[in-house]
């Protein structure tokens, strides 16, 4: 995926519904004060500054592939830091791959809120992540496991129809249950794996495309023209109102996966 096609405005219009994952996954965690934290697949910044803080880290570090999101991750550190706050000296953003995070030292909390469904082969991905902690460190992630939703059904059937590359969660997320095996096949301890339904209620079934193009339609931005993009769209609407029905409101039930685990 193009990192240059995430639009940190359209990601934020729905900030406070997904706060609420967010919210839980970081409630699971045991603070580590004086500790290094990282956060793959930071975004816009604001969570990951709410984790350093929850956290009482020494060090967070918030690293994505978008030079868009990390350049509002900045703008709002510096925000903040003009504004006194003091406890934010450890909090940095860098351009990076999930892929390629490397801890030579260790961090106690290797931590990514949906962001890892963008990567390939997570068996492999979480051995790899479970390297990077300290003895005693904590993994904590959670995906979307809404891929058998109208909502993203009908936009991967239509992306094939297009010849387009579909990933993302559809191709990627394991079930519940494998997540809780690979875990401990790696030797990890404490796994606690939940599947959770983050309901919430639009004005219309047809806004579900503006939550969607904050994240699922973003790949498939970076793989059309402009003016095909937006037909795509267009489509993708009048499917999908045609399948859900025309509600008003509408409630969208969002089902995610959030894991925790820990480093014996």
């Amino acid at each position: 995926m193009s990192a240059a096609t995430w639009d940190p405005d359209q990601y934020q219009r729905f900030a406070a519904e997904r706060r609420r994952p967010f919210d839980d996954l970081v409630a699971g965690l045991h603070s580590v004060p004086g500790g290094r934290v990282v956060d793959l697949g930071c975004g816009p910044g604001p969570l990951t500054i709410d984790l350093h803080r929850a956290l009482e880290a020494d060090e967070t570090v918030g690293i994505d592939n978008s030079e868009p999101m990390l350049a509002a991750a900045r703008t709002g550190l510096d925000d903040q830091r003009h504004q006194g706050a003091s406890d934010l000296d450890g909090v940095r953003f860098e351009l990076g791959q999930l892929e390629d995070f490397r801890a030579p030292d260790g961090v106690e909390v290797v931590f990514a809120n949906a962001s890892l469904h963008w990567s390939t082969d997570h068996p492999a991905r979480l051995a790899h992540l479970a390297r990077q902690l300290t003895p005693g460190g904590q993994l904590a992630f959670q995906v979307p496991a809404n891929h058998d939703h109208p909502s993203h059904t009908l936009a991967n059937a239509l992306a094939r129809e297009h010849g387009l590359s579909v990933g993302g969660g559809a191709a990627t997320v394991l079930a519940p249950e494998a997540y809780a095996v690979a875990l401990h096949d790696l030797g990890l301890v404490d796994v606690d794996v939940r599947l959770q339904v983050y309901g919430f209620e639009l004005p219309a079934s047809e806004d579900v495309v503006e939550w969607t193009k904050g994240t699922l339609l973003t790949p498939f931005r970076a793989q059309l023209e402009p003016n095909a993009y937006d037909g795509f769209v267009d489509e993708y609407r009048r499917r999908l109102v045609d399948e859900v029905g025309d509600q008003a409101p509408y409630y969208y039930a969002f089902k995610r996966i959030l894991t925790w685990a820990r480093r014996g």
